[in-house]
């Protein structure tokens, strides 16, 4: 559970207790029976799916939105959990990885069109759903100033925010981009925008992408409906479908088609071991849809790297991507412009949404695993070296036609100093001192020398 003032206190409970809870914090108002009872086997679900979600912290799951949220449960919310003990929805004989929406506005989302890279199992269609019947409508309210400070908070860069603009929208009708004069970059997704929002003035101003945006004086005024980002079970249309005469398997059928719904006895006991112990990864709330992506995307680069290098693999690497680029800072110590920091085998990230912003998500992941794997060979050396090899081994090799590649080919090149690399001044400073440190490496590497060999 997390704690006032920060960390968490780590607690045991069963788990039809935790669904009892969880139901409490999760349900709508003056819930039905079958939509509780949906409910607790799509929680259930969740949980076994998720076990771990918290393995860079030391547990399993948080008490709050960015896993379940956990209260304290009643009577009605314990016989709910009681009538479903142990079931849970079944994809290829293991929990399936399911998702529910306070409500999908009037239809359902596909992941891949909240997180990129996300799947898009059959299970989780994006479609019409006139059981939600578009409730919530919503309005906000948000100054320039307002929208300036999350902005900025979340990695752009600019004094004044001049106008905010729908460039495009998906099939759904949801917002997929803005454009932001006097900013950079100078687009943004409607899922970044409700993030940097949501994590900055709080998650109920922009409740859903599925808006519509106009300015207003000083102002810009949003209408929407729903709440959430939309994916999977609507937990309104629940609520409707169960006052209409549903069941809980009707409904759990209706918002996940081809899942089966089993019981605990029936799982392989192996099933916690979907969790990975090798590639731990810390999501704030928002990203958490992009963990399976990122955990592939880095068990690719992982096992290339350690063929290419002639290294082991660690037993485990963190990866710890921050909710925003202050609080990246604070704990890095690193200026708004670099992507990411590695400490041992933790590496820790700028907001995903930065990395997408600047489209260097997958080479910031291997440039680290760079530094994770080769540093017990280059511990103490200049730091020209071990940034050398981040930089060529992370895939950004200069080719023969760069100045730095050229200078270094001649012996004229300067190699960086470790405060060049470690304090730089400015984005162009660092992007110099990082094209130097390349050159010199590879001019290593070309006389004939091993990568561990340099020095």
């Amino acid at each position: 559970m997390a704690r006032e003032g920060g960390g968490y206190t780590v607690r045991v409970m069963p788990l039809e207790e935790y669904v009892a809870g969880v139901l409490f914090g999760e349900a709508a108002r003056d819930s039905n029976p079958a939509a509780l009872e949906a409910l607790a086997i799509a929680i259930r679900t969740y949980a076994l799916a998720n076990l771990g979600r918290h393995g860079a912290d030391g547990f399993d799951l948080c008490d709050l939105t960015h896993c379940q949220v956990l209260r304290k449960s009643t009577p009605t919310t314990e016989r709910a959990a009681a009538a479903t003990a142990g079931r849970i929805l079944l994809h290829n004989g293991a929990p399936a990885s399911i998702f529910y929406t306070a409500s999908c506005g009037g239809r359902t989302e596909k992941p891949s069109e909240v997180w990129p890279g996300a799947d898009d199992p059959a299970y989780l269609p994006s479609r019409a759903d006139s059981a939600c019947r578009g409730e919530p409508a919503w309005t906000a309210d948000l100054t320039s100033g307002e929208l300036l400070t999350a902005l900025r908070a979340g990695g752009f860069k600019g004094d004044r925010l001049r106008g905010v603009t729908v460039v495009g929208r998906n099939a759904s009708g949801r917002v997929t981009r803005l454009r932001l004069s006097g900013m950079t970059p100078d687009e943004i997704s409607g899922q970044d925008l409700r993030a940097v929002v949501g994590r900055t003035l709080g998650w109920l101003r922009i409740k859903s992408t599925a808006f519509e945006l106009r300015r207003d004086g000083a102002a810009f005024h949003f209408s929407g409906h729903g709440y959430g980002h939309g994916v999977g079970m609507c937990v309104i249309g629940s609520v409707n479908l169960g006052a209409d005469g549903r069941n809980a398997d009707q409904i759990l059928a209706h918002y996940f088609p081809g899942l089966r719904i089993s019981t605990l006895p029936a799982l392989p006991s192996a099933s916690p071991a979907r969790v990975r112990s090798d590639i731990v990864v810390s999501l704030p709330t928002g990203d958490e849809g992009e963990r399976a992506a990122i955990e592939d995307l880095t068990a690719r680069a992982r096992d290339a790297l350690v063929k290419e290098l002639g290294v082991p693999a660690p037993a485990r690497i963190t990866l710890r991507f921050h909710p925003t680029v202050e609080s990246y800072q604070r704990a890095t110590g690193q200026p708004w412009f670099t992507d990411g920091a590695t400490l041992g085998t933790e590496v820790q990230f700028v907001p995903l949404t930065v990395l997408h912003q600047r489209g260097v998500l997958e080479r910031t992941v291997r440039h680290e695993l760079v530094h994770v794997l080769t540093e017990p060979t280059l511990v103490g050396r200049p730091l020209w070296i071990r940034e050398g090899a981040a930089t060529y081994f992370g895939g950004e090799r200069p080719t023969a036609g760069e100045t730095p590649a050229r200078a270094a080919a001649s012996g004229r090149i300067v190699c960086p100093t470790d405060r060049e690399l470690s304090q730089p001044t400015s984005p162009g400073a660092l992007g110099m001192a990082a094209a130097r440190a390349s050159a010199c490496f590879t001019r290593q590497l070309h006389s004939g020398k091993r990568w561990a060999d340099i020095k």
